[in-house]
């Protein structure tokens, strides 16, 4: 066809194959024009032609709009928001503060004496044998012997061999044992004549020692305290005191004998005051109201460093413990503060009200956080708009790596074919045997264990998606270059000697281009849905980090499900309706560059 100038804009032998609305579209001819009429007509190049029939499909528009407003809400919001991603918000209100624990001791505990061996396995037989009423016990070949202080109270001795006696018709032979070699001649005098009169024990320098049969021998023994058990509890009210066997065993012993005039311990001199439900032991002379520590049946431990307990406070805890009280109230508080008593079986938990710092954990969509805020008291809405900024940005990026890969390894198998195409595309077999979801579970639990940084952790992301997904692409350009590289150009390209790589990247691929926009287009969505699977199931982009996925993932109840639903609806939606965008913009594309897929 030639225009009135004899000029050709359009030669097509296939012309007179198209239909009237055909030639009407590729060309800007009027349907009242005759097409036998003599006109100049204007022919619209391809990419004109594409982009007409582009315009002209609704749901491509609608995603084009949805993808503009995806990205103006992630990238430039992002820039506009007065919030940074990880900023916490935090207000002033009232807290009820966990203040003191107390357990009350009913069991017996053992405390060892200094240098002596006694663990927890003698402990035990301590417990067995004195319920068998045994005065006397043996655990790892150690004689032990138990002495009753009181109720509730004992005094544990650890027997240690002095000598060895034989008695051979009378004749006694004594053998020291290893390091007793000093012993006087005078401690060995009665110990012949123990043995002699059977006897079991006898007294030297004010020590009582035993003598205990083993077959025919005797052996001597002298009895040590090694520990002593008690259901009280000593504790230091410094932090920095410690509290050692000799103070422990004494205090108590005051307070068994309810002796009021005090005891001695590591040459110091200590005084006890005697409560209903404790006693203060202080050392004498000291600073008039410091007390040293306290004895009673319960531990009682601060819950921070700077809670310090009084005796005032001890005293209302004790009473109001004692009594079943579910409160109390200290009688001198000038504040009034009250106390209130959680009871789990017998440990206490003191619990007070307080005004403090809380952070703001899942407030309800204001004018200040139009998403209100999640369980990290961080605003939903800017973590929304750092989420969609990584989610397109993995996808975009993941997207480039394999069509990269795609084309240069679909090019160089479709065009150079024979052994170089069927290497290339049993690795394209490899790759699509590998389960790709599995994979990338594997792949993300190697990352937390080797404990990536969250920021690298994204990088690393976006290259292993590249790098398992390029094979669909490399296949889709092998087949076009196979079909394309024996049409007529190609043959003039190699006539002209043309290298060729320009014959692959010039000619080649720019043919396959079109195709190559719509599967990209088609796969961004894939992506973005992997990447918020991965990061849903802990193994994507991680905490402080945002994305579209994490976000869903920081709901892990149903009750913030049913309760908090400003905190992951939207990401939700984010994900759909930019998926669908993709969708409907590659939909489009397809249609546009092949009219003839449309139905």
């Amino acid at each position: 066809m030639k225009n009135r100038n004899n000029t050709t804009d359009y030669e097509n032998p296939d012309i007179g194959k198209l239909t009237e609305e055909q030639l009407l579209e590729i060309t800007e001819i009027s349907p009242d024009v005759d097409l036998g009429d003599e006109q100049r007509i204007k022919v619209m190049s391809p990419g004109m032609l594409v982009i007409k029939r582009f315009v002209r499909n609704k749901l491509a528009i609608v995603g084009t709009v949805i993808l503009v407003a995806m990205f103006v809400f992630s990238f430039i919001g992002g820039l506009l928001t007065p919030y940074d991603e990880t900023q916490v918000f935090k207000h002033i209100g009232i807290m009820s503060k966990d203040y003191v624990y107390a357990t009350q001791s009913t069991e017996l505990k053992y405390y060892a004496k200094e240098g002596m061996d006694f663990d927890s396995s003698t402990h035990a037989r301590f417990i067995l044998e004195k319920n068998k009423g045994n005065e006397y016990f043996e655990n790892k070949e150690i004689s032990y012997r138990i002495i009753t202080e009181g109720e509730n109270f004992y005094r544990v001795q650890q027997g240690v061999s002095l000598v060895q006696v034989t008695n051979l018709r009378g004749v006694i032979t004594i053998i020291p044992e290893e390091g007793e070699n000093e012993l006087s001649q005078e401690f060995l005098t009665l110990t012949e004549q123990a043995v002699l009169n059977s006897d079991t024990s006898f007294i030297y320098d004010s020590v009582e020692y035993s003598v205990v049969r083993i077959g025919r021998n005797y052996s001597v023994i002298r009895y040590e305290d090694a520990a002593m058990e008690s259901v009280l509890i000593i504790e230091p009210l410094n932090r920095g005191d410690l509290i050692d066997y000799e103070l422990r065993y004494y205090a108590q012993k005051s307070l068994e004998d309810h002796d009021r005039s005090g005891f001695e311990a590591n040459g110091k001199t200590y005084e006890v005051e005697f409560h209903e439900h404790y006693a203060v032991i202080s050392e004498a002379g000291g600073p008039v109201g410091s007390p040293y520590a306290v004895m009673s049946d319960f531990s009682v431990n601060t819950a921070s460093e700077g809670v310090i307990v009084s005796m005032e406070f001890r005293e209302a805890m004790h009473e109001a413990i004692k009594e079943g009280k579910e409160s109390f109230r200290l009688p001198e508080d000038t504040t009034d503060t009250e106390y209130t008593v959680k009871r789990v079986n017998n440990m206490y938990t003191i619990k007070t009200e307080t005004e403090t710092q809380l952070i703001t954990i899942h407030e309800d969509p204001s004018a200040k956080h139009w998403l209100g805020t999640n369980a990290h008291g961080m605003d939903n809405l800017t973590r929304l708009m750092y989420g969609g900024r990584i989610s397109l940005s993995i996808g975009f990026v993941v997207v480039a790596i394999e069509i990269l890969l795609g084309i240069i390894l679909g090019g160089i198998a479709g065009y150079f074919g024979k052994w170089v195409d069927m290497l290339i595309m049993r690795v394209v077999d490899v790759f699509n045997c590998i389960p790709f979801l599995p994979l990338l579970i594997i792949l993300g639990s190697v990352m937390d264990k080797m404990d990536i940084e969250p920021k690298l952790r994204i990088y690393y992301m976006m290259l292993t998606l590249g790098l398992i997904s390029w094979p669909g692409i490399a296949r889709v350009v092998r087949g076009q270059i196979l079909s394309l590289r024996e049409q007529e150009f190609m043959i003039a390209a190699e006539a002209t000697g043309i290298s060729t790589y320009k014959r692959i990247f010039q000619h080649l691929v720019p043919n396959v281009i079109p195709q190559l926009i719509v599967f990209a287009t088609l796969g961004l969505g894939g992506i973005i849905i992997y990447e918020s699977t991965l990061s849903f199931l802990g193994l994507g982009v991680k905490f402080p980090y945002a994305s579209w996925g994490n976000i869903i993932s920081g709901i892990t109840t149903a009750y913030e499900m049913t309760n908090f639903w400003f905190t992951w609806v939207p990401a939700g939606l984010a994900i759909l309706i930019t998926v669908l965008g993709f969708n409907f913009v590659g939909d489009g594309l397809r249609d546009a560059y092949d009219p003839k897929m449309k139905r």
